[in-house]
């Protein structure tokens, strides 16, 4: 039996930083749209255009394993990528199923399949969860890695349980600047700007958070899914040089709506050299149409932000399948 680090979520969690009170975690200093905010984005919204089904084939199996320092990143697709170096798997977010919701029959579907086949990718050792939104976490796809793979996983606070009842029995559960030892090195749980939910009556009763996994030749960075703050400071100055940023580019529109939890192409841009990033790919895009940006979108913005900057070529944009390796 593996282990599970659980903290109980009605007493104050954080002993650096106050983001959770009265039972709840927030953002601090960040103001939480309601349901007014919500309902005049809805009454308002002009989305941007999604084809029905972009049609693709899946990119090439993953090597079985990357030993020594270099790392190989995969994009799957969406928040899912594979980092292999030193011998070890991790996946982000994973999710392979075909809608991002409660139910099988509606919900956010995705308008193109996994950049890897599920069947194709190597022994997983590891999954970096960023919070229970289902677009990040998929109980059918987590529940078909413990069967496969028994991967061990990282969560926020109060993600454990539902990781659990997927049948994944060794998960650390951590919360911001806490650390865990893993295979050698660290895993380090850091802070991002996002909120949680999978029902209407459990807003905020998890934890959100990026993760920075330290490696040879730098750590690596997954922001998760945020919005744009002066953590991004407080990441770089405790982990830089950071050898590979992966940054949320999509579901940005609209901006008063959607800025506080989601970053624009632009910030994306900013928050790398922030973070002290030397590579960076572009996640969460062109799978699921979760806000107002249309599916091109991101990586257009991201492409002409990144226009007449020296080092236009170190911020990637990936297609679905697609594997690039940092020697």
């Amino acid at each position: 039996m593996g282990r599970s680090t659980i903290v109980p979520l009605d007493v104050t969690v954080s002993t650096a930083f106050e983001h959770f009170r009265d039972g709840r975690f927030f953002n601090p200093g960040v103001p939480d749209h309601g349901f007014f905010d919500a309902l005049k984005w809805m009454r308002t919204r002009q989305r941007g255009a999604w084809p029905r089904w972009v049609s693709s084939t899946p990119g090439p199996k993953p090597p079985e394993r990357v030993e020594g320092a270099t790392l190989r990143v995969t994009f799957v697709n969406h928040a899912t990528v594979l980092l292999q170096t030193e011998g070890v798997n991790v996946l982000t977010d994973p999710v392979w199923s075909r809608r991002v919701s409660p139910v099988s029959f509606a919900g956010p579907r995705r308008h193109r399949a996994p950049g890897i086949r599920f069947e194709d990718l190597p022994p997983i050792d590891a999954i970096l969860l960023s919070h229970n939104h289902y677009d990040h976490l998929d109980v059918p796809t987590l529940r078909r890695l413990a069967a496969e793979h028994s991967p061990e996983v990282f969560c926020p606070l109060g993600v454990a349980p539902l990781a659990q009842r997927c049948g994944l029995h060794d998960v650390q559960e951590l919360d911001w600047w806490q650390s865990a030892a893993w295979q050698g090195r660290e895993i380090h749980c850091v802070p991002a700007q996002h909120f949680s939910a999978r029902t209407p009556f459990d807003r905020n009763r998890t934890l959100w958070s990026g993760w920075v996994m330290e490696a040879e030749r730098g750590p690596i960075y997954f922001a998760g899914d945020t919005g744009f703050g002066d953590f991004f400071q407080d990441i770089g100055r405790r982990f830089a040089p950071i050898r590979l940023g992966l940054l949320p580019i999509g579901a940005y529109e609209p901006e008063w709506f959607m800025g506080p939890v989601h970053m624009t192409p632009e910030q994306a841009v900013e928050a790398r050299t922030l973070v002290g990033a030397d590579m960076a790919v572009g996640i969460h895009f062109g799978t699921f149409s979760l806000a107002d940006d249309g599916e091109s979108d991101p990586p257009a913005r991201l492409r002409e932000a990144m226009a007449g900057h020296e080092d236009a070529d170190r911020f990637w944009i990936l297609v679905e399948g697609e594997g690039r390796e940092i020697p």
